[in-house]
């Protein structure tokens, strides 16, 4: 996502690209991902690329990867992106009246209801039993992007004068020696517990403390979620 602004202004036109494979290594993608626009009156889904300006409402981009046997894992990631529609309505009136706090507290409802669905299923459908999903989701409105985040999927802030930075916390043990200094990115993406993690959407009976922060945007930012 590269949100393109004139050069004193809040960004007021934002492009996007989106795509999910299923790679080498499985025979299902348990991978999701989600591109829309909203306003207080409608959710409109959006295409895997494209621009658009702000006039209409405000974008939503997520990505979740899946967990769980069989197809359990893809399903959860579809659930996953699929029940965020719900709420973006009161998303776009919280971000209207400048509401910060307010928005943080719509974003983690999404992901506690998505965490309940996930658990009830879970409960009920022995195929479905200790399914779960990351889910990293960003909001753009003019001048701002907010984004609540659980999991090892990533968010990454590339600014217009160069680098790049993660903004996402790895919710592992390996994301946590990683942030304490520990270990090295290189030392990270060989440690034999990679895999696990410590928060996740369902996966069991465990409280949720999803990851909420807000970016500045500029002319020329760009952003990446990804799996």
């Amino acid at each position: 996502m590269e949100p393109t602004p004139s050069p004193d202004e809040p960004p007021q036109r934002l492009s996007w690209s989106g795509m999910t494979h299923v790679g080498r290594l499985r025979s299902n993608n348990e991978d999701a991902f989600l591109a829309l626009t909203y306003n207080d009156r409608e959710v409109r889904y959006l295409g895997k690329t494209g621009a658009s300006c702000f006039d209409d409402g405000d974008f939503v981009f997520a990505v979740s990867d899946g967990m769980g046997g069989a197809n359990a894992g893809e399903f959860a990631s579809r659930i996953a992106v699929e029940r965020i529609t719900r709420i973006m309505p009161r998303l776009y009136r919280l971000a209207a009246q400048n509401l910060g706090a307010g928005v943080s507290d719509a974003l983690e409802d999404i992901f506690h209801q998505v965490h309940a669905e996930l658990g009830r299923m879970g409960r009920f459908y022995e195929e479905c039993a200790g399914m779960g999903a990351t889910l990293s989701m960003a909001v753009f409105c003019p001048g701002w992007m907010h984004f609540c985040h659980i999991g090892d999927s990533r968010i990454y802030y590339l600014p217009a004068g160069g680098g790049m930075r993660q903004v996402s916390h790895d919710h592992s043990h390996v994301g946590w020696l990683r942030r304490e200094g520990k270990i090295n990115e290189r030392e990270a993406r060989s440690h034999p517990r990679k895999n696990v993690l410590n928060q996740a959407l369902g996966a069991g009976h465990q409280i949720l403390s999803p990851q909420f922060g807000s970016v500045s945007c500029h002319s020329g930012d760009r952003f990446l979620l990804c799996t």
